[in-house]
């Protein structure tokens, strides 16, 4: 078992700190003793990464903040809460430029383990709070980390919601174009139905009556009938795509008119 220790040597901690953790980070959370204040946190996650790799964040009796690779001061948690900020700019951009459900699905794909992070941030920071008591510093973090919670909150929201109205949309679509082909149809079926007898019977007894074409120059029968033919043929496409209206759904409820007395 090795007892290398994932916090850099030269921080000069309570050695429970170092007992507590493991070879990684484990999930965020805060650590007390003697005075000591250690916050464990993650990097923002990536796409697939399924460990996630830590940062630490110590504070010393002094008050004194000290990053595990970040630097000294404030500043440091403030870097820290910037990333996730700017991963959260970055599906923003994406959510906004998505034209399909593909591409709102990645978003999520991508928001959800980072909304996930910024969750666990929040909650990591409010207790720090509360251990440190009234410290500005540990009061800024804990509100920033708040606005990046509900701002990812809010990006995943939005970007589940138009990705089910995408897919409503998608749904009735299809449903109109299936109303629309049945229509067709039924209006084909009507027409087969109606010529059917007769086409039977011509066809059984036969038909060859004088019209007078037999006198006409050969082109002339032909050129007709293919004229006639397409003539008929596109009074036939308007009625067979005629679009017919579904009539519309009654509401009830809201739309009904209220009966109010004098």
């Amino acid at each position: 078992m090795s007892n290398a220790s994932v916090l850099p040597l030269s921080w000069e901690v309570p050695e429970v700190f170092r007992l507590r953790l493991g070879d990684g980070p484990g999930r965020q959370r805060v650590m007390q003793a003697d005075g000591h204040v250690l916050l464990v946190t993650h990097r923002p996650p990536r796409l697939g990464e399924r460990v996630r790799s830590g940062r630490y964040f110590w504070r010393n009796p002094e008050g004194k903040w000290i990053s595990s690779d970040l630097g000294q001061g404030p500043t440091a948690m403030l870097k820290h809460l910037e990333e996730y900020n700017t991963e959260i700019n970055k599906l923003e951009k994406a959510e906004a430029d998505a034209q399909s459900s593909e591409d709102y699905f990645r978003v999520i794909s991508e928001l959800s383990p980072l909304l996930r992070a910024t969750r666990n941030l929040h909650n990591t920071l409010q207790k720090a709070r509360e251990l440190i008591g009234h410290d500005r510093a540990a009061i800024n973090f804990r509100d920033r980390s708040y606005e990046l919670e509900r701002s990812a909150e809010l990006l995943h929201s939005e970007a589940k919601n138009e990705l089910d109205f995408l897919i409503a949309q998608r749904t009735e679509q299809q449903a109109a174009s299936s109303h629309r082909m049945a229509i067709s149809a039924y209006r084909l079926n009507i027409l087969v139905a109606f010529f059917f007898p007769v086409v039977t019977l011509a066809t059984i007894f036969g038909t060859s009556m004088r019209h007078g074409f037999e006198t006409l120059s050969p082109p002339v029968p032909f050129l007709t009938m293919v004229l006639v033919g397409i003539i008929l043929g596109v009074v036939l496409i308007v009625f067979v795509n005629t679009p017919v209206e579904p009539k519309p759904r009654k509401r009830r409820g809201a739309d009904e008119k209220i009966r109010r007395t004098p």
